[in-house]
């Protein structure tokens, strides 16, 4: 590969994903490196001061500062554009100042977001608590209902905002259906792909119009750094988003950057490993605890949905327990194998009792509303051998009498 194939959309858009995840996006420098390069600098120099002033003005290609641009941080741009079929994207410092930048950037007092009512913690404080101070109204529905979104639309209406699969009830989302009800009202379609990334789901192949991630998870995929990316059209990303990024910095470390763009060299390999794990461990659950949600299963109420939007069902997935919050807690106590953690996306299997821990913030009459019991428990399935993992599930759920 020469110093700029991997910056040439000429070339690297006819790339299959596998190898977009490993060359997308790659500029060498004059060394030659073979692996990207790592720019640790904030702040870039001119030959002539009237070089700085054409930069600045937007008359000249060029970095200028690294809260704006950063070599490391452009090549992993670059390279997640590619895998989600975007003409652009912006990366951040984490996943939630991706969410929070989206929404922010495109939205002002007397606007209205419709969002998805099964999501992430944050993202729930995000819609019910942040947005209303800044006189923004939001209304949040059963996104596994594309009619509920169409029923809330208001005149004002903005954003649809909503993840699909959602965390961590594992509700799906129709994406075609809710983004033509957009498209056609003229609103924009905010969604988060955090759980799949693009190795397994392509929202804007069915219409949506910026996806948002926390790379932290699946990208990154090995527990090692926070990242957060926004893709869209460049007119989004240059003239709606980059002006909010630019001034409020929630900048993205090279260092990190460097770390997501080794992680997506393995993405491909890891996701769909992890996916096949994940559906044998659901399987042996399924009928040993009251019940398991996960999309791969076709128990699944929108099992047919899944498959339809995703090659595979990912390595998340929950299940609930009647014994409510004692019991759940018994189990993760027991576990000899499996961490007890509140991530997810990590190559190391990771366990977590969503209630008190990712969406402990949330109102309990919502976290009711959204799905979230005191029994259930989210897995993220890693990359060790299926069979150990069921060991290990076997002996915790007998400690608790299952």
């Amino acid at each position: 590969m020469k110093r700029k194939t991997g910056q040439d959309r000429s070339i690297t858009t006819r790339w299959r994903p596998a190898t977009q995840a490993v060359r997308g996006g790659t500029a060498r420098s004059e060394y030659g490196e073979t692996s990207e390069a790592l720019f640790l600098t904030s702040g870039y120099c001119y030959d002539k001061a009237g070089d700085a002033a054409a930069r600045f003005a937007g008359e000249q290609v060029g970095m200028t500062y690294s809260r704006l641009q950063n070599p490391t941080v452009e090549m992993l741009e670059q390279r997640i554009a590619l895998l989600e079929g975007a003409e652009a994207c912006r990366t951040m410092a984490s996943g939630m100042a991706a969410m929070t930048a989206v929404l922010l950037c495109q939205l002002q007092a007397g606007d209205h977001l419709v969002g998805g009512r099964a999501a992430f913690g944050s993202c729930r404080w995000l819609t019910d608590t942040l947005l209303p101070k800044f006189g923004i109204a939001t209304t949040v529905v059963d996104a596994r209902d594309p009619q509920a979104f169409l029923d809330a639309v208001k005149p004002e209406t903005k954003v649809f905002f909503f993840e699909t699969p959602a965390n961590p009830t594992m509700d799906v989302a129709d994406l075609e259906a809710i983004c033509a009800i957009a498209r056609e009202r003229g609103i924009i379609t905010v969604v988060d792909n955090a759980f799949a990334t693009a190795a397994l789901q392509r929202p804007m192949d069915f219409g949506a119009d910026v996806t948002a991630y926390s790379a932290t998870k699946m990208m990154d995929g090995q527990g090692r750094v926070l990242a957060g990316a926004v893709c869209g059209t460049e007119d989004f990303i240059t003239n709606t988003l980059l002006p909010f990024t630019r001034n409020t910095g929630p900048t993205l470390s090279a260092f990190n950057a460097w770390v997501v763009l080794k992680g997506l060299e393995t993405l491909d390999l890891r996701i769909h490993r992890q996916s096949e794990s994940a559906l044998k461990v659901a399987q042996f659950l399924e009928g040993r605890v009251p019940r398991v949600l996960c999309p791969a299963l076709p128990s699944h109420p929108q099992h047919e949905l899944a498959m339809r939007q995703m090659k595979a069902a990912g390595s998340i997935f929950a299940i609930e327990l009647d014994g409510g919050r004692t019991q759940a807690h018994g189990l993760l106590d027991a576990l000899e194998l499996i961490d007890i953690s509140n991530n997810i996306g990590d190559s190391r299997s990771l366990m977590t009792h969503p209630a008190s821990t990712t969406h402990a913030g949330v109102a309990e009459d919502k976290r009711i509303e959204m799905g979230i019991g005191e029994g259930m428990l989210r897995l993220n399935i890693g990359l060790e051998d299926a069979d150990d993992l069921i060991d290990d599930l076997d002996q915790a759920l007998r400690t608790v009498g299952l």
